[in-house]
């Protein structure tokens, strides 16, 4: 049952207690999973009751601030959000803020570099920058999507994922990646702990023979990987002489990068719509 102060609320009058509940659904929102919550789920955690909570979802859905998805019911926040939070901020999105961190990286080190970004259990490539050796990677041209854990630039971001995210990814993505890897969850966990561990995921030799491949997570504020930068390269050029320089530059422009990221960036929750 709604109390007295949430029907006056919820009834059409203006005051501090109305804004902080559409406030406080869409904190939730923001902070909640990638793919949306419920409506029971959400009055949980704003602690309102189901009702009103729905009554709110649907007015910012009218204002096109909210979306819900057809398919799962699960309500999340829009793009015009993002997009109008982003305006606000006046800053570039994420593959402009990486252009520069990706050109210098990919004429220090002579090598390819991408930028790497979730894409609800995937990561997808979001840019490139080509060095002068032929190599063959798991994303192949910008666009290209790889299961998070498959590939160094998917694994940095899965192993920086908040753990109740992290273990729903490996629920999920482990049958992909045994198929494609030959992965067992073992092997995937002992990978992840590894790279919570040293701050980067390398391989030197793998499934793409002759290649060997490098990357650090771009975190946001809170610690989360929102993304990663990626080195891709011949086998013989990640040698145990070159590594540690390898890593230090690619950790250097993630910091610059992860400085100046806006949280509201669409294309860190949307990542195709950055191909539109």
């Amino acid at each position: 049952m709604e109390d007295s102060s949430e029907r006056k609320a919820t009834a059409g009058e203006v005051g501090v207690g109305a804004i902080s509940r559409v406030f406080a659904v869409v904190r939730a929102l923001g902070e909640g999973d990638l793919e949306g919550e419920k409506v029971t789920r959400l009055a949980e955690r704003v602690g309102l009751s189901q009702p009103t909570t729905h009554r709110l979802l649907r007015g910012l859905v009218e204002e096109g601030m909210v979306e819900q998805c057809a398919r799962s019911k699960r309500y999340r926040l829009s793009l015009d959000f993002f997009a109008l939070a982003a305006s606000a901020g006046q800053v570039g999105n994420l593959r402009d803020l990486a252009r520069p961190s990706l050109l210098r990286l990919s004429a220090s080190l002579g090598d390819s570099l991408f930028l790497l970004a979730r894409s609800g259990f995937d990561a997808m490539c979001l840019d490139r920058s080509e060095g002068p050796y032929p190599i063959r990677t798991f994303t192949g041209d910008i666009g290209g999507r790889v299961p998070l854990g498959g590939g160094q630039g998917a694994l940095a971001i899965l192993a920086f994922l908040p753990e109740e995210e992290r273990e729903e990814v490996i629920r999920y993505n482990l049958p992909r990646l045994r198929d494609a890897h030959h992965y067992d969850e073992v092997l995937l966990r002992a990978e992840i702990d590894n790279v919570r561990q040293q701050g980067y995921a390398a391989r030197n030799t793998g499934v793409l023979a002759g290649m060997a491949g490098l990357a650090v997570p771009i975190l946001d504020r809170n610690g989360r990987a929102v993304a990663a930068l990626s080195v891709g390269t011949l086998s013989e050029r990640l040698n145990p002489q070159r590594l540690p320089t390898v890593i230090e530059l690619l950790r250097r422009e993630a910091g610059v990068i992860a400085a100046r990221i806006n949280p509201f960036d669409p294309v860190l929750r949307r990542p195709t719509q950055g191909f539109g």
